[in-house]
């Protein structure tokens, strides 16, 4: 019998409809009429014979069996939301899963097929703290954001984060973590950014993969985000508008690291355009390139994009999940198919590459959730990862460490406001959030409580004011930034009382939807005085004045940096903010932060600063591969800090960089190079790896970063020695004429340093002929002229 509905599906799908009900989980049961030319016996014949989900083997079995209504739920998300069907039903079972979950795929019970739940984000595990079935609180630990573990340049690190993240996931009953975010930091204001890990594409490629790495191991899918180019938020829309070897280098980079090392489950569509198609309908990115070039074998989703695109298109182009799901998303595509607009081939392609993830989560193994995430353990981490994530930027006259038997009066909004990072998807409900005060009596600090108190009356009331008030949502109260209290009343007695003074400096809180907007780049003008007093006064008695900035993103310090005589970027890490920032101040830990992102002296400075975020026409990327480091080395543009700086407590001497096989390339490089301490305290350091390279046929940046490595806890007078090892690929550049990626002949220079600025030592070795490399997919070329940036 199934040999014969084998050689005609469709008479087998009429003979499986007669007179069935089929049970949907999230729609209402759905009766299916008998065809006129079937009999009662077939009908029972077929229902016998269904066949089970119960390994990557039985899915061609199951799909066969399939009718297409079922095919059609099967690539469409299974979510609450507040989505109805037409006659006004509610559509999916979400809360009947994990409440306050993103989302979910369809079950499908007679096929043994589970509902599959997935949960943000970014900075730990989001869900609901509450249920309406009991009194419990469900919460979960916020870890540092990407950027946070990209400062840190730890991979191992970022590897722990993520097996701490499975943990937790396992424990709530989550399949499927909707991170990590690995969009390239190219735009300094983009809302996202601190969802992101660089500026740089082999530091978000590395550190990805080996957070994905750290997530998988453990049995739960990673879905890494947002594929590609979604580099700002004014416009979720618009048409990005890039060249091939800006994408290939730079933009899709991050994504072919990760998907080769890493293996991802899953990865997540962007809502924009690229080069005038949406990336939810581009067959060229999620067939040709990230199927076809990178060899991705999960399965690709929407973003929670409630079916504004073409569907056909979406499913032919290589997008199998459609989020967060609708009953008229999954009418339109039996319309498609029955119009034969889609082929059902095309679903059949798309529910297989979903399935094949189905069958190794955990729901489809039957374990159960404990709800019980060991939240003890993972603070401790969260703590770890933020201190290590954490950069020095100034410290004068080596004004940090302090002692905690100093005094010490903190000033600044953030101080009374915590601001740990995250809003939207990186929104995580925690057990606790440390501010900056809380750390430093915690570490046993005595701090000026009555200015304390003072700053947080002031706070309070100014949010009861209509101009300050926060608009609460799902997505997190958003309310404007606050001008600073005006302290001229109390500086001056606190300077004299207190030994240190400390002023803590935040961005604007934002908005999910949006991106910063300039100003907030710039200190306020209530910040600016602020400062300025803390530093007249304390300085006038001889006394330190440190500055601590709780920020997502860089800001303008040239204008007041000589006011202050320490400056420590907290960035926004998590839930034990102020725990890490005193185990930072007091040298309990040494700082070993190092920027993954530059920090302009100025806006003006950078290469869109007249453009971005572009119109509703679109955003052409005139920049082109000079994004970053790579603009400021080839132009001489000098930084504020430049990509990879952060100081230490310690000092760190490098010997013995050399190649260890020769100066002729010969398919691989390796380089070694030695790190001493010669200071007196413990520490480690971030050695990076850049790459000068011949311009030939392709002009070339002046630097490129193609590798990192972190030493381990060096003792005073211990050293380590570390190697690199760079193959063709990892330096080449792409050739758009040919399609390929391509090592052209000349003398390349290897830079071993402490950050793209300060090399220690180099090694240089040559490449007798250009070698072609790797021949790729000839796609995704601009549609329309633009200007690109070149130094000929």
């Amino acid at each position: 019998m199934l040999k014969k509905l084998k050689k005609n599906k469709r008479k087998k799908l009429l003979a499986l409809a007669m007179a069935s009900t089929v049970a949907l989980s999230g729609f209402s049961t759905i009766t299916i009429s008998a065809a006129e030319n079937t009999t009662t016996t077939v009908q029972s014949s077929v229902i016998a014979a269904t066949p089970k989900l119960v390994d990557e083997k039985s899915i061609d079995a199951v799909i066969a069996a399939m009718t297409l209504q079922e095919k059609a739920f099967m690539v469409v998300g299974g979510n609450k939301g507040g989505l109805v069907s037409e006659n006004g039903e509610v559509i999916g079972g979400q809360s009947t899963k994990v409440p306050g979950a993103a989302g979910q795929t369809q079950e499908i019970e007679r096929l043994g097929i589970p509902a599959i739940v997935m949960a943000d984000g970014p900075m730990g595990v989001r869900i609901s703290p509450t249920r309406p079935d009991d009194n419990k609180t469900y919460y979960a630990t916020k870890f540092p954001s990407p950027t946070v573990l990209g400062s840190s340049w730890d991979k191992e690190l970022a590897n722990e984060v993520g097996e701490a993240t499975s943990q937790e996931l396992k424990a709530f009953g989550i399949d499927l973590l909707l991170a990590p975010g690995m969009n390239i930091q190219s735009y300094l204001l983009n809302g996202r950014n601190f969802e992101y890990f660089s500026e740089d594409p082999v530091v978000t490629g590395e550190m990805a993969s080996s957070f994905v790495n750290g997530v998988e191991d453990n049995g739960v899918g990673t879905t890494i985000k947002h594929f590609a180019a979604f580099n700002q938020r004014t416009n979720n829309n618009g048409n990005m508008v890039v060249s091939q070897r800006a994408l290939r280098e730079i933009y899709l980079k991050g994504f072919e690291i990760t998907v080769k090392e890493s293996d991802p489950w899953s990865i997540m569509d962007s809502y924009n355009m690229i080069n005038g198609t949406y990336a939810t309908e581009n067959k060229e990115l999620l067939t040709d390139v990230l199927r076809n070039d990178f060899g991705f074998t999960g399965f690709a989703m929407t973003d929670w994009e409630f079916g504004l695109r073409d569907i056909a298109k979406q499913m032919e182009a290589g997008t199998n999940l459609l989020m967060p799901g609708s009953a008229a998303q999954s009418q339109r595509i039996m319309d498609a198919v029955n119009s034969g607009i889609l082929d059902e081939a095309i679903l059949d392609r798309n529910i297989k590459e979903i399935l094949k993830i189905v069958v190794n989560t955990r729901t489809f193994k039957g374990e159960t959730a404990t709800n019980e995430p060991n939240l003890t353990e993972n603070a401790k981490i969260s703590r770890k990862a933020a201190a290590d994530g954490m950069v020095l930027l100034e410290n004068k006259k080596a004004a940090l460490p302090i002692s905690n038997k100093q005094s010490v009066s903190l000033f600044g909004v953030p101080v009374s406001e915590i601001n740990t990072g995250g809003r939207g998807s990186a929104l995580v409900y925690a057990p606790y959030h440390v501010g900056v005060a809380e750390g430093l009596r915690n570490a046993g600090f005595t701090l000026n409580e009555e200015l304390i108190q003072k700053n947080d009356q002031y706070v309070a009331e100014m949010r009861t004011k209509d101009e300050y008030k926060g608009t609460p949502g799902t997505f997190g109260s958003v309310g404007p930034k606050l001008p600073e209290m005006d302290i001229s009343e109390d500086v001056i007695e606190a300077a004299k009382n207190t030994d240190v003074g400390i002023v803590v400096i935040g961005t604007a809180p934002g908005s999910y939807a949006t991106d910063r907007a300039k100003e907030d780049f710039y200190l306020s003008d209530s910040q600016k005085q602020m400062v300025e007093q803390v530093s007249k006064a304390y300085r006038e008695q001889g006394k330190k004045v440190i500055a601590v900035l709780t920020v997502e993103g860089p800001i303008e310090t040239e204008s007041w940096k000589d006011q202050v005589d320490g400056i420590l970027l907290s960035w926004q890490p998590g839930q034990e903010l102020g725990n890490a920032v005193a185990d930072i101040l007091t040298g309990k830990v040494n700082p070993s932060g190092k920027l993954a992102q530059t920090f302009p002296k100025d806006y003006e400075d950078l290469p869109y600063a007249d453009r971005f975020p572009g119109s509703a026409d679109g955003f052409p990327y005139e920049e082109d591969i000079y994004v970053g480091y790579r603009y400021n080395t080839t132009f001489d543009v000098n930084p504020a800090y430049e990509f990879g700086y952060g100081l230490s407590y310690t000092k760190f001497n490098y010997s013995g960089i050399k190649l260890t096989e020769g100066k002729k390339f010969d398919g691989e490089i390796k380089v070694t190079a030695t790190v001493k301490n010669t200071g007196k305290t413990s520490g480690r350091e971030a050695v990076q790896l850049y790459v000068n390279a011949p311009d030939g046929k392709l002009e070339k940046p002046e630097l490129e970063l193609k590798d990192f490595a972190k030493t381990k806890e060096l003792q005073p007078g211990e050293k380590e020695e570390l190697t690199f090892k760079l193959d063709a690929k990892d330096l080449a550049s792409f050739d758009e004429e040919s399609s390929s990626w391509i090592l052209e002949k000349g003398t390349y220079k290897i830079n071993i340093g402490a950050s793209s600025e300060d090399t220690k030592g180099s090694a240089v070795f040559k490449v007798d002929k250009t070698i072609v490399v790797e021949k790729v997919s000839d796609v995704l070329a601009p549609q329309v002229e633009f200007e690109r940036l070149s130094k000929n």
